[in-house]
């Protein structure tokens, strides 16, 4: 009997030895932040930054001393769990065919079979899996960040108008400016003594800048801007698409070089360089007349069953049995162009998400594309018609509003992605890595 229990004991002790080690071993990843009920850890923290520094040697940059980029790299994480957090609440979800899809066009960039894109990533240390989780949680972050400022921007009549009188005054700004930006986040209500610390520190940026530092080091190590991790770089914009908050500061005149700051908006202290600037060519746009149809996958409604019904709906109108405009109104979940039968009327190409601005402009007039998937859901699409781009009252009124909620955009983002970390129970445990909101 003692025999036994002995021998019990052994294979009780044994069995729970993975388990003592797993324990030992979640014990070392530290719990660095609360974000409502979730954790982010210390190996979430590490993956990032291995894959920035990865990313940054790819590219033949240089990082500043990765100490310098643990708070803006938490500070990354809380706001992606934030968005993913909402995007779980209202339903948002990223369909299997629109990953694959946007997987397929990275390896696509890269020259890159699917089965080679795997291979490499596989090769740089990083699971595949979790490599296909992070872009579904990126494709997530955007569509919902989408989904929410998209509300927030109302955009008058009156000030269409104001921009419509501009362009048929001045012409289109087609100069493009590549610059980075550093932002020190200084609320309103600051006190004194604040305003002064914040002020110095900009200062001593803008020293460093023109004594030759880097500002996409500086950005990296000290921007709370949203592209701080990206080095404070927008790429190339046009005056028209630079965010609202820049453009007064950021003028035609700007020279590659200039350094644009200090300067205070209601988000902080903002520093801009341009890195380079191209442009001031006349370019003929080339507009299309379209229509489509869209439906949208649900739980009921699975991908593949989406893109049938698509299908059946597209033969229907190729045989004559059903006219586009009928199926528009009556299967169409695109609530503004179903009512007119799926036209979406004449637009620039570019407004348009990549794979339906791609196809309207590949795409012969008349014909009907074979189903399409893109962010909103799976389309067919038919061109009307092309043409060079019009400078109809119309026409100018829609370019207008694009430029208008561009240049709105960004800074609506940033407010509200402050305004959901407000409401939000968020508890930082390294206080070094704690970002002052005032």
């Amino acid at each position: 009997m003692k025999l036994t229990k002995r021998f019990l004991s052994v294979l009780v002790l044994a069995s729970t030895l993975p388990q003592l080690a797993t324990a030992a071993e979640v014990q070392l990843d530290k719990i660095e932040a609360v974000v409502n009920k979730e954790l982010i850890l210390s190996s979430d923290m590490s993956n990032l930054k291995r894959d920035l520094i990865t990313r940054y040697k790819d590219s033949g940059q240089t990082l500043p001393d990765p100490k310098n980029i643990d708070k803006q790299i938490l500070d990354k994480l809380i706001s992606d769990k934030l968005q993913l957090q909402i995007a779980e609440r209202i339903g948002l979800r990223i369909s299997d065919a629109q990953l694959d899809q946007t997987i397929t066009e990275m390896a696509k960039k890269q020259n890159k079979t699917l089965n080679e894109l795997r291979a490499d990533i596989e090769a740089s240390g990083t699971n595949y899996k979790a490599f296909v989780a992070n872009i579904r949680d990126e494709l997530t972050i955007n569509e919902v960040r989408q989904v929410q400022v998209r509300r927030r921007i109302n955009i008058s009549d009156q000030e269409i108008q104001q921009v419509v009188d501009r362009i048929k005054e001045q012409g289109e700004q087609t100069t493009e400016f590549h610059f980075a930006h550093i932002l020190l986040k200084l609320s309103p209500e600051a006190s004194e003594e604040k305003r002064i610390a914040v002020t110095d520190e900009a200062n001593s940026l803008v020293e460093k800048i023109e004594n030759g530092a880097d500002i996409k080091q500086l950005a990296i190590a000290n921007s709370e801007g949203p592209k701080a991790l990206e080095g404070g770089d927008w790429g190339w914009r046009k005056l028209d698409s630079i965010p609202s908050l820049f453009v007064e500061n950021l003028q035609e005149s700007n020279k590659k070089g200039d350094i644009i700051g200090p300067f205070n908006t209601r988000m902080g202290v903002h520093i801009i360089q341009v890195l380079d600037k191209k442009g001031n060519d006349n370019v003929i746009t080339e507009e299309v007349n379209a229509r489509h149809i869209l439906v949208k996958p649900t739980i009921i409604l699975s991908d593949e069953k989406a893109k049938l019904l698509l299908t059946t709906l597209r033969q229907q109108i190729l045989s004559g049995t059903k006219t586009f405009d009928e199926l528009a109104k009556e299967y169409s979940q695109d609530p503004g162009s179903a009512v007119k039968g799926g036209e979406l009327g004449w637009a620039d190409p570019n407004m348009y998400v990549p794979e339906f601005r791609d196809l309207a402009q590949s795409q012969t007039i008349g014909e009907i594309s074979q189903p399409f998937h893109t962010m909103h859901g799976w389309h067919i699409l038919q061109v009307l018609d092309k043409r060079e781009s019009d400078t109809t009252e119309n026409a100018t009124k829609q370019k207008a509003y694009s430029m208008l909620f561009r240049q709105r955009f960004p800074a609506e983002a940033y407010a509200w992605l402050n305004e959901i970390r407000q409401e939000a129970y968020i508890k930082i445990n390294n206080p070094a890595y704690i970002i002052e909101e005032e």
